[in-house]
């Protein structure tokens, strides 16, 4: 585990290895860094994988910061271009799920010169006020809850809440067949269960960076604004929080994203699919 150079006073944990083309994998919550642990094989066996510690995650700092300043997608994607800096990459791959997926295409808008090619699973633009929709709410929950103190209250500091909360989300929005192990699932409560790690991970909602927020607050751009970044769109079937049919407007927000509807899993696309994550990498950073 290495240590980045600090921008905003965070320093970001991140993993380095393998050797070629490089490529950044961002993680989602509730996760961190080890959720590419079945991807990274995969992929340096033709490539460099630099897999961080998102801001406020696993080993990377977290601070009682500000979370509009500090925990936005913007901040977290300075933490990200100041590392594509500091390591001297030349126009890595960047690809993620979850919040890594909005962070990797937040990168992609404000430094397009810095991204060889994006590969994302949802959450991606498109989506507006379907979002709120009944259906969709009854899954998004867990984000106004986050904006609540209560939330820390009752979570924060506590091992045993948190184990309980975190294997709700990763039974509930897995795929069929998959478990989350013992050893993955205690590591996160080890993580997470640190007094402050659970404030930490909830900034980024605190802060407006939900997908209920941003996908309401979309706006389609002039086709001159569009992402001309090479984009791979990886969308699996079983995702209970993103159904494959708001995929339908990615057209309006990239210069042709190239959609792959998977198989199966769900919403973890890297430790559910890391056959097809790992391959998608791969061929980005080929080309």
């Amino acid at each position: 585990m290495r240590r980045s150079d600090p921008v905003d006073g965070f320093r970001l944990a991140y993993d380095r290895t393998g050797s070629g083309p490089a490529v950044l994998l961002l993680h989602g919550w509730p996760g961190d860094r080890t959720d590419y642990r079945a991807v990274v094989p995969r992929v340096t066996a033709a490539a460099e994988a630099i897999v961080p510690d998102l801001r406020g995650f696993g080993e990377s700092d977290r601070h009682p910061a500000e979370p509009h300043s500090q925990y936005t997608a913007a901040a977290q994607a300075r933490s990200i271009i100041a590392l594509i800096g500091e390591l001297g990459l030349s126009r890595p791959v960047l690809a993620g799920y979850d919040i890594g997926s909005r962070i990797a295409q937040a990168v992609a808008r404000e430094r397009p010169d810095l991204v060889g090619a994006l590969v994302v699973s949802p959450p991606l633009p498109g989506i507006g006020d379907r979002i709120l929709s009944p259906r969709a709410q009854q899954e998004f929950w867990y984000q106004p809850f986050h904006q609540l103190s209560l939330s820390t209250e009752l979570i924060d500091g506590r091992p045993d809440l948190v184990r309980a909360y975190l294997r709700h989300f990763w039974s509930h929005w897995s795929g069929p067949g998959f478990v989350l192990g013992t050893e993955h699932l205690e590591h996160l409560v080890a993580m997470y269960g640190r007094p402050g790690a659970f404030t930490a991970s909830v900034a980024w909602y605190r802060a407006g960076a939900g997908s209920v927020a941003t996908s309401v607050a979309e706006r389609v751009p002039e086709p001159a604004g569009r992402l001309a970044v090479p984009t791979t769109v990886l969308w699996p079937p079983h995702d209970p929080l993103f159904p494959v049919q708001w995929s339908d407007r990615l057209d309006q927000f990239f210069v042709g994203a190239r959609l792959v509807c998977l198989d199966g899993g769900g919403h973890f696309t890297p430790l559910e699919r890391p056959h097809d994550f790992g391959a998608a990498v791969t061929a980005a950073a080929a080309r």
